[in-house]
C-alpha cells in the first residue's frame, strides 16, 4: 500500500501540472493560431510556389515562312501549355528587345525557305530565343522546345516529309527509327508537388516544433512562474513532461493537418502505411521540441533565442534533401545529412506514401529518427533540470 501512494502521487501532480499547461497555451492566442494559420499557409506556399513546372511562357512569333508548314509548326509549339502566343513580329530585333525587356519569355524565327527546304530534304534552322536571367526556366523551356519539334518531325514523317532540323535529330527511314518509351514509376504525372510537398513536410514539423517550445518555455521563464512551479511538491521530471505533453499533443494536431493539406489538396497518394507516416511525425516532432527547449535552456531572451535558431533550423531544412535531391549535393556534403532528422522522417514520408514501401525497407530511417529523438530530448532534458536546480 505505501509503494502504491507514491506513485498515485506522481500522477495526480502530473496530470494537474499537464491541466495547467493546457489552460496557460489556450489563454495564448497567437500560440494556438501559429499552430493551425502557420503550418497551413508554409505548406501550400511550399507545394505551389516551389513548384519547378514552367508554364504558359509568352512566345514571339517571327514568321518569314509565311506558309501552311510555318503555321502549323507555330500551331504545335502553342497548342501545348508550355507556350502560348505573346505577339507576332515583323523582323528580330524587336522581337530580341522584347525578350530583353520582359514582355516575351521565348522566341521563334522560321525562316523565309522554310517551308521549301521541308520538301526538298534540305537542313532547316529554327532559331528559338530564350531569356536566360532565369538558368532554370531557360533550360527547361528548351526542352520544351525540343520535345515540340520532335513531336512535329513525327507528324511529317507520317507525311512521309523527312526535315533534318539541326535541333532535332530525325530518322531518314521508318526502318532505321529508334522509339524510346519512358515509364515513369511511382509518379506518371511528374507532379512536382509531390516531391515538394513530402519533403517539407517533416521541415515544417522541425522548425514550427522547435519554435513553438523555445517560445513556451522562455515566455513561462519570463513570468516568472518556473520559479513558482520548484515551490511546488512537483519533482524536476514532473515539471519537464508537464512542459513536453502539452506542446506534443497540440503539435499532433498540426500533424493530421498538414497531413490532410498533402492528401486532397496537392493529391499526393499513400500506397503504404500511413501509421508509419504517423509514426515518424511523432518522432520528428520530438526532434523539433527537443532543439527548441534546448535553444531556450541556454539563451536568456526570445532574441536571444530566435538569433540561435537561425544558425541551427535553415541548415537543418537546407542539408535534409527537401527541396533538392541529396545526390545532387557535392559528395562531400552529402554524409552530412545522415546526421539530419529531417532527411530520414523525408525518407520515410517518400517511401510510405508514394513508393508503397513497407517498413522492412524503411527501418534504418525509424531507426536513426528515434535515435535522434531520444538524444536531443534527453539532452534538452537534461538542460532543463539542470535549470530547474
Amino acid at each position: 500500500m505505501n509503494a502504491h501512494i507514491p506513485t498515485s502521487s506522481f500522477w495526480h501532480r502530473l496530470r494537474a501540472l499537464i491541466t495547467k499547461e493546457f489552460n496557460q497555451i489556450r489563454r495564448d492566442k497567437r500560440l494556438a493560431i501559429s499552430l493551425i494559420v502557420a503550418p497551413t499557409l508554409q505548406l501550400l506556399l511550399f507545394g505551389f510556389a516551389l513548384d519547378s513546372t514552367v508554364s504558359n511562357l509568352r512566345l514571339g512569333i517571327l514568321d518569314e515562312s509565311q506558309t501552311p508548314e510555318s503555321r502549323e509548326l507555330v500551331a504545335t509549339l502553342t497548342e501545348s501549355k508550355s507556350f502560348r502566343v505573346g505577339g507576332s513580329f515583323l523582323e528580330d530585333r524587336p522581337l530580341e528587345t522584347a525578350i530583353s525587356r520582359g514582355e516575351m519569355d521565348a522566341g521563334v524565327v522560321i525562316p523565309y525557305q522554310f517551308a521549301r527546304d521541308l520538301h526538298r530534304g534540305r537542313p532547316t534552322n529554327i532559331q528559338f530565343l530564350l531569356n536566360a536571367v532565369n538558368a532554370n526556366t531557360a533550360a527547361i523551356g528548351q526542352g520544351y522546345a525540343e520535345g515540340v519539334l520532335a513531336s512535329y518531325n513525327r507528324s511529317l514523317a507520317v507525311q512521309w516529309i523527312h526535315p533534318q532540323l539541326r535541333t532535332v535529330a530525325v530518322a531518314t527511314s521508318r526502318k532505321e527509327s529508334v522509339t524510346l518509351t519512358p515509364v515513369f514509376l511511382f509518379n506518371p504525372g511528374l507532379v512536382t508537388a509531390w516531391f515538394i510537398v513530402s519533403g517539407t513536410f517533416g521541415t515544417l514539423l522541425v522548425l514550427n516544433g522547435s519554435l513553438v517550445a523555445s517560445t513556451a518555455m522562455i515566455k513561462e521563464r519570463e513570468a516568472g512562474t518556473v520559479e513558482q512551479l520548484l515551490m511546488t511538491p512537483a519533482g524536476t521530471t514532473e515539471i519537464v513532461l508537464a512542459k513536453i505533453t502539452p506542446l506534443f499533443l497540440l503539435l499532433l494536431g498540426m500533424v493530421f493537418l498538414s497531413f490532410g493539406l498533402i492528401r486532397f489538396v496537392f493529391g499526393v497518394p499513400v500506397r503504404g502505411s500511413g501509421l508509419l507516416v504517423f509514426g515518424g511525425a511523432a518522432l520528428c516532432l520530438l526532434c523539433g521540441i527537443g532543439i527548441g527547449t534546448f535553444i531556450a535552456t541556454v539563451t536568456r531572451s526570445a532574441q536571444q533565442a530566435q538569433l540561435l535558431s537561425f544558425f541551427v533550423n535553415p541548415p537543418l531544412a537546407v542539408l535534409s534533401g527537401t527541396l533538392s535531391p541529396v545526390e545532387a549535393m557535392p559528395q562531400w556534403l552529402q554524409p552530412v545529412t545522415m546526421f539530419n532528422p529531417i532527411y530520414h522522417f523525408g525518407v520515410i514520408t517518400r517511401g510510405a506514401m508514394i513508393k508503397g514501401s513497407t517498413f522492412a525497407e524503411l527501418w534504418p530511417n525509424v531507426v536513426a529518427l528515434m535515435a535522434f529523438a531520444l538524444v536531443l530530448m534527453g539532452l534538452s532534458m537534461w538542460r532543463f533540470r539542470k535549470q530547474l536546480g
